[in-house]
């Protein structure tokens, strides 16, 4: 049957007068060329909760214009705990969520909006091609002790040593970070030391300096610092794969899950006899897991359980 806007529009009232106790509200494949009277339908809906603490939003083709629909949260300003907003275009409706007092959780794409907000978040995850540390300062000094998973999907960070200064001195009790794209550096591993409290680790890293007495160092000094609490660490690309034998010896952690690019001969050597002496890995994800060898897989799974990256990773 035909879901007419006519048909959306009656089912919406009857959720408005009858569903009024709605926790979470998801719209998704949203896009700015519904009818008016389905955009009047969505608010009436959201206004009538009584309690709504868990919204997204997931875009079709980045809408921009979104007819007061995201307004519409002030509504709920005082219940509202966890906001996601994806594939979605900057507009100035996103600023209603400064007035959000106990929002906890937070995905979305603009960074430069977290600087208008005057809340303490638990879990916050930005996902841009660029993002600018100074925009994510102020959060990052309001939410404090609170924050505990944090996550940055982005191609390049701007001022990163300011970034990792904040989290260092703001949020020691980060449990989860992921990292997508970072330089490898002093400033990145006084960072993790300081976070002891650290159970899930994701790094993609980048190195502008050639050195490669330095990245060796680094590799040394990463693996020794890693918290007695750290269980999951997801190496993404091959930033370390030149020092995984240096990395693994070093290495105390008590890893239970580890995921890497890929194995060959010298990889496979390397994590066996850190399974051995570490005796509490239990998986390695393999994000090049198509081709591989029999023998090097053969030979792997009597320690530990290979499987792809896909199925063993932890996002939030």
């Amino acid at each position: 049957m035909l879901f007419s806007t006519e048909n959306a529009t009656n089912l919406l009232s009857i959720l408005e007068k009858n569903a009024t106790k709605i926790s979470a509200l998801k719209l998704d494949r949203f896009h700015s060329e519904y009818e008016p009277q389905l955009f009047q339908a969505l608010i009436r809906i959201i206004k009538s909760q009584e309690q709504l603490r868990q919204f997204s939003i997931v875009g079709k083709h980045y809408p921009q214009e979104f007819y007061g629909i995201i307004s519409a949260l002030e509504s709920q300003k005082n219940s509202l705990q966890e906001v996601i907003i994806e594939s979605c275009n900057c507009s100035t409706e996103f600023e209603v969520l400064k007035n959000c007092k106990n929002l906890e959780i937070l995905r979305m794409r603009y960074p430069e909006l977290l600087n208008t907000l005057n809340c303490k978040i638990n879990t916050l995850e930005i996902v841009d091609f660029q993002i600018d540390a100074p925009y994510i300062f102020q959060i990052l000094e309001n939410s404090g002790l609170l924050l505990q998973r944090l996550k940055f999907n982005s191609e390049s960070i701007l001022e990163e040593p300011l970034l990792l200064e904040a989290l260092k001195f703001f949020c020691p009790n980060i449990t989860y970070l992921n990292i997508s794209c970072i330089e490898f550096s002093t400033k990145l591993i006084e960072l993790i030391d300081n976070l002891q409290n650290l159970q899930f680790l994701t790094l993609g890293c980048i190195s502008h300096t050639p050195a490669k007495k330095e990245h060796k160092l680094l590799a040394k000094q990463i693996a020794e610092i890693l918290p007695s609490t750290l269980q999951y660490l997801d190496l993404r690309g091959s930033w370390l794969k030149p020092y995984m034998n240096l990395f693994l010896n070093n290495c105390t952690a008590p890893l239970k899950k580890l995921l890497i690019y890929e194995l060959d001969n010298q990889i496979t050597e390397i994590i066996i006899k850190f399974c051995i002496r570490n005796k509490t890995l239990k998986y390695v994800g393999l994000f090049e897991h198509w081709f591989l060898d029999d023998d090097i897989r053969n030979e792997m799974e009597t320690y530990v359980t290979l499987v792809p990256h896909e199925n063993i990773v932890v996002d939030l």
